[in-house]
């Protein structure tokens, strides 16, 4: 039981700076709203351009903008 935890929570660890890196590397995914299509259906069954992602397909991944505050807190407090 006592290793247990400890495993968990480097494995947590261990995809979360997984996930950081994919970030810094790839900093666009697919918008979950139109999955990439850039457009969805409607109630009553018409296309319409995506909302959430502007048409685009593409939006910024968390993991990114969280990449972009930590160094803009690191840049203003540098300053």
């Amino acid at each position: 039981m006592t290793t247990i935890l400890p495993l968990a929570s480097l494995a947590a660890l261990g995809y979360a700076l997984c996930y950081l890196v994919v970030c810094a590397a790839s900093p666009w995914g697919r918008c979950r709203r139109c999955r990439g299509a850039r457009s969805h259906r409607t109630t009553i069954g018409t296309r319409r351009d995506c909302t959430r992602c502007d048409g685009t397909g593409i939006r910024v991944r968390v993991g990114r903008r969280l990449l972009d505050y930590i160094r803009a807190e690191h840049r203003d407090g540098h300053q």
